[in-house]
Parts: structure tokens; sequence; C-alpha cells
């Protein structure tokens, strides 16, 4: 019943199924990879994002190389503002609103500099391509408490002066013309004394996972449900054969009936019987009768 599978055509059918369904794991798999990742990014900022901030000699380290497990860590420093090497970075939205970040380099007491992203500020209406205006850091020696992040990669496009197009922190220091610590930079949580006026604070990452559970499985769905339409076809093609098996039979039967009542068989005639031969005594006695005697 089910030889057809054993064809090219249906052959075909299943190498599709396959190819089709290794796609959908292989897509399932990629969205659990992501929703892996989003989940370690959730708990570091569960664990880290406000916990208690620690001094900056516990955390010198991770400015020169960001362990992902200590991401979102607050700090405490202590040190003054360089406001000549205060940059504007280019193309920062914020909650789906196109803007800058404002990054100045913060000189430590122990004579070593770290940068801060201060926070975020609209596109401007006076100048193309650029803020309306940047508040000034507050002046003098000042402590800082500051959130972890990880240097950006560079990008190969250019910005105007007093700009940049990411925060990489290797060609900041190349810009200031001294060197940072470029192995992380402090995104703002609190100033003191504060400034008289701030950019926008940086609102808390979301702890939300999203969808990428729902999408896995679907992925997983969709790849098992190849088979099972496949299962489904072939199940439909079986039975299609075999109805036209039994069509096809019974049309044979009823070709057979009509040929049989059309040319009915030949009525055979009956045998004619053969005549006794008469004796001699019985013609004699025949004759005597005839004459009467």
């Amino acid at each position: 019943m089910y030889r057809f599978l054993f064809s090219s055509k249906w052959l075909g059918y299943l190498l599709l199924a396959a190819v089709f369904a290794t796609a959908c794991v292989l897509l399932g798999r990629w969205q659990m990879d992501r929703r892996a990742e989003t989940l370690a990014e959730i708990n570091r900022v569960v664990s880290n994002y406000s916990a208690t901030p620690i001094p900056f000699a516990a955390a010198r380290d991770q400015f020169v190389h960001l362990d992902a497990e200590r991401e979102w860590t607050q700090v405490e420093l202590r040190g003054s503002y360089d406001t000549a090497g205060q940059r504007i970075v280019r193309n920062r939205p914020l909650n789906g609103q196109p803007g800058y970040e404002v990054v100045v380099p913060f000189k430590l007491d122990s004579g070593e500099t770290v940068v801060i992203d201060r926070g975020w500020l609209p596109i401007g209406n006076k100048t193309p391509g650029s803020p309306d205006s940047v508040p000034a850091p507050p002046p003098g020696n000042i402590t800082v408490v500051a959130r972890l992040k990880h240097s950006e990669p560079e990008l190969q496009r250019g910005a105007p002066d007093g700009q940049l197009a990411s925060i990489d922190l290797t060609a900041y220091s190349a810009q200031l013309g001294y060197p940072v610590l470029t192995g992380a930079y402090g995104q703002l949580a609190s100033e003191t004394p504060p400034a008289a006026e701030m950019p926008i604070g940086f609102p808390k990452p979301s702890t939300d996972e999203g969808t990428h559970l729902s999408y896995s499985l679907q992925w997983f769905a969709f790849g098992v449900l190849m088979f099972v339409g496949f299962g489904y076809a072939a199940r439909q093609q079986a039975r299609n054969a075999e109805i036209d098996a039994e069509d096809a039979a019974d049309q044979a039967v009823a070709a057979d009936g009509y040929l049989h009542a059309s040319n009915p068989a030949p009525r055979r005639r009956p045998v004619p019987r053969k005549r006794k031969t008469a004796t001699a005594e019985e013609e004699e006695d025949a004759i005597l009768d005839a004459q009467g005697f």
C-alpha cells in the first residue's frame, strides 16, 4: 500500500521535510541561545544594579578588563571632571527617541582617569547634529557613584569635532592625549554634590526575558508539524490508491455483467432421437392389418 513512498517524488518530499525541520530546529536553538543570554543579563542586573557601591580600589581591575558577571556593579569614585575633555556620543536613542550621550573624563584622586557617561540629551532644534545645550558637570572635587559598562567597539565612521561615534575608550583616550582606563566606563548613578542641571538619567534595564522561549517552541513545533503533514499526505495518498483500486474492481465486475447480458450464450438444439428400424415380422403384421385380415 505504501510502496509509493520509495518513488523519487515521495523521497524528494521526505528530503524537503527533513531540510525544513532541520532549519526549524536550528532557529529554535538560536532563540534558546538568545534567551540564555537575556537571562544572564537579567541576572546581572538583579544582582549588581542596586547593590551597595564598592570602592575604586576593589574595582580597579574591572576598569582594566571588565568581567561580564560584574557589569552594572556600582563603584564609588572620588575626583574631579575634566570638562575640557567632554564629548557628545552620536546616535544614542532612548525610549525610541533619537539623541546623544555625554561622556566626561573623571580624574581620580589616585591619579588615574576613568570615563563617566553622565546621561542622555535629545536632539536639538537650534543647531543640526548637536543638542541645544549640554549641562556642565559639577566643578571641584566630588564623589561619583557609577555602574560599570563595557567599552564599545570602534565604528568605521567619523564624527564632528567634540563628538564620538561610539564609546570606544581606546579611541577616546587617543583624542584626549593622556591615558584612561579602557576596560570599562561608568554609567552615572549619582553625583555628590549634585550639579544644578543634569542630563536625563538612564532607566533601569528591563528584566523581561521577552518572547524568545515562545518563539523557540514555535520553531520546534513547526519542525514536528512538517513530518506530521508528510505522514498525513502519505496516508491520504494510500487511501486514494485503495479507493481507486476498489473502483477499478467494481467497474471490471460491472463491465463483465454487461457483456454477459448483451451476448447471451446460444441455446443447444435438442439431439433428434433415432427411429427404431422395423423388423420383417412387424412389417408383415402391418400389411395384414391393412388388408383386413
